[in-house]
């Protein structure tokens, strides 16, 4: 069976304009219009259809509660992340990183080697950017790394979605070093493994963080022909 195309440019479109929020309005997202981004991020494939992700969102006090706790838990414990973070940049990948953190940084005024500066910026991870919602990520831990490339397929989805409905997004991998806070907060059992999360909402289009785009590489420099 041959699958009639859609309009390419409505994907384009979706991946050209969406980029990741640093700072949100306070206004909430209707539960209408989330539910909307669950249903069509439901669609995501995953190996063997396993479906591996629990997404935890919160709203309202909710949200207050656990921006509160989790504010005070990273500056008095260590990171613990369910899956360990990278333990070198090398290359393009720390050039790139680099890249992004001083276009960061000078969209709100950092200079460059201000360390005080930046790691309080970085700290805006933990207020989830003034965020109305969090979404944490979970997948079985029985499914090992496929269980977590596949919540990382549904986490983009939930990306475009929510840039559909004109909802703001930002993935974050920091939360995640705070594992056993997530645990606790959101009663998770041991056999989920935190993945990352991803705070939501209205994007506050004055504030100098959402000012950047960051780059993307040609590609030709990702892929490779075998004729």
């Amino acid at each position: 069976m041959t699958e009639s195309p859609v309009p390419s440019g409505e994907l384009r479109s979706l991946l050209d304009s969406r980029s990741s929020c640093r700072a949100f309005r306070p206004d909430p997202v209707p539960r209408s219009t989330i539910e909307q981004i669950l249903e069509m991020a439901q669609r995501t494939p995953s190996w063997c259809n396993t479906q591996p992700w629990q997404v935890a969102i919160t709203e309202g006090e909710g949200t207050e509660r656990f921006r509160k706790g989790l504010s005070e838990y990273v500056r008095s414990s260590p990171q613990e992340p369910d899956f360990p973070f990278p333990t070198e940049y090398r290359g393009a990948y720390g050039a790139r990183r680099k890249e992004c953190a001083m276009q960061l940084y000078a969209s709100v005024g950092i200079a460059a080697g201000d360390r005080r500066a930046s790691a309080e910026q970085t700290m805006k991870n933990f207020d989830l950017f003034d965020a109305p919602h969090v979404a944490i990520i979970t997948t079985d831990a029985a499914l090992g790394v496929y269980g977590a490339v596949d919540c990382g397929l549904y986490v983009n989805t939930f990306l475009l979605a929510a840039r559909s409905l004109g909802v703001a997004t930002v993935p974050q991998a920091a939360l995640a070093g705070s594992a056993p806070y997530l645990r606790s907060f959101f009663d998770l059992t041991e056999d989920r493994k935190v993945v990352c999360s991803i705070s939501f909402g209205y994007a506050d289009e004055s504030h100098p963080a959402n000012g950047f785009r960051t780059t993307r590489a040609d590609v030709g420099t990702v892929a490779s022909w075998v004729s």
